[in-house]
């Protein structure tokens, strides 16, 4: 065990910092990292002293690429697959209260953000992103889908760009993340601790950022806009597998790469997916994290996420085996049942987030 803090929380004259320390794990996210934030962000909220908060992550690779997903594989093959309902009900309940936090939120995004990266980022006021920043929500790729409240983010992007991302896992740039608004502020990564140092001197947020800004940078998936709009307009996977077919038989290599993509991912999650964005588009935050957990505590006595995890993870030999292994396969009765009550809880809050 090292003993390397996995978390550095710290208190600069105005500013609560948090630092994700976890480099060669990509600060991938643990249970003790989420309590850690939470208790610093509970804190935080109700000192005076404190004027805003921010986030970053530790080495040049990643902000943050994603929960603990091997802490779920074995707690599954220990036989105690509900202990990872733990980690997500408090990791949602963190998510809803950096939705809700009462002061400026900044998450500094260099690298690699992905699944619970998102998470601890996507939902703060000011989402600043350097040159190297990449992000994705490949869930559907390990038998998962995509939550932390992507549920509530991804559908209510432009041009049905969340659906894609949602259902190909493809991985973006600064550029277009911007122009979909997930990104808010584009600056030079050899500049986060300079704006950091503005920030723990109590300047505003904006009158930092205001002369740190570039250009956000290219964003190629522009250029095939119309076709993500037109094709993930269907309401079934099977409808937006056909007309990216469409599209691709006329030559689109774009169509032709996401429906190749789609294809490779667990049948049973793409439905799920899909479903769980159409009925979170219309919630707020709160019931999104709910709907969420709810499918959790079905996927968890499922298949598919733990072999998605050995064949991405454990083995990596890249080829799950899904069960199902068709669309076809997947009924919509099983669809619908991960959205059921079960006898274990639904997801509360405690009432701690403003």
């Amino acid at each position: 065990m090292s003993d390397t803090p996995e978390i550095l929380i710290e208190e600069r004259r105005c500013l609560g910092l948090i630092t994700l320390n976890r480099p060669e794990a990509l600060n991938a996210l643990t249970l003790g990292m989420v309590r850690s934030m939470r208790t610093a962000l509970d804190r935080w909220a109700a000192d005076p002293e404190i004027a805003c908060v921010a986030i970053r992550g530790a080495g040049r690779k990643a902000f943050c690429a994603g929960g603990d997903i091997l802490t779920i594989y074995r707690q599954k093959q220990e036989g105690h697959a509900e202990e990872s309902l733990v980690f997500w009900a408090e990791e949602y309940a963190l998510n809803r209260l950096i939705k809700r936090y009462p002061k400026p939120y900044l998450a500094f995004i260099d690298g690699i953000v992905m699944g619970g990266g998102v998470g601890v980022s996507i939902h703060g006021s000011h989402r600043i992103a350097g040159e190297r920043f990449q992000f994705a929500m490949p869930e559907v790729g390990i038998g998962f889908f995509p939550d932390v409240g992507a549920t509530y983010v991804l559908p209510r992007l432009p041009w049905r760009s969340g659906y894609y991302l949602a259902l190909t896992g493809k991985r973006i740039g600064r550029g277009f993340a911007a122009a979909l608004g997930l990104v808010t502020h584009s600056v030079e990564g050899a500049r986060f601790d300079a704006i950091i140092d503005g920030l723990a001197e109590g300047r505003p947020a904006h009158r930092v950022l205001v002369g740190e800004t570039v250009p956000h940078g290219e964003a190629p998936e522009l250029a095939h806009i119309g076709t993500i709009a037109q094709c993930f307009g269907g309401e079934a996977v099977e409808a937006i597998l056909a007309a990216l077919d469409d599209f691709a038989a006329k030559g689109a290599a774009f169509a032709a790469e996401a429906a190749a993509a789609i294809r490779a991912k667990s049948p049973t999650s793409l439905k799920v997916t899909l479903e769980a964005l159409r009925r979170a588009r219309e919630l707020e935050i709160e019931d999104s994290l709910k709907l969420e957990y709810r499918i959790c505590r079905h996927i968890i006595d499922g298949h598919d996420l733990y072999e998605g995890i050995r064949a991405q993870v454990i083995d990596k030999d890249r080829h799950p085996r899904w069960q199902p292994e068709t669309l076809a396969g997947v009924s919509a009765e099983a669809v619908a049942a991960h959205f059921n009550e079960l006898d274990r809880a639904d997801l509360a809050f405690d009432g701690g987030a403003p």
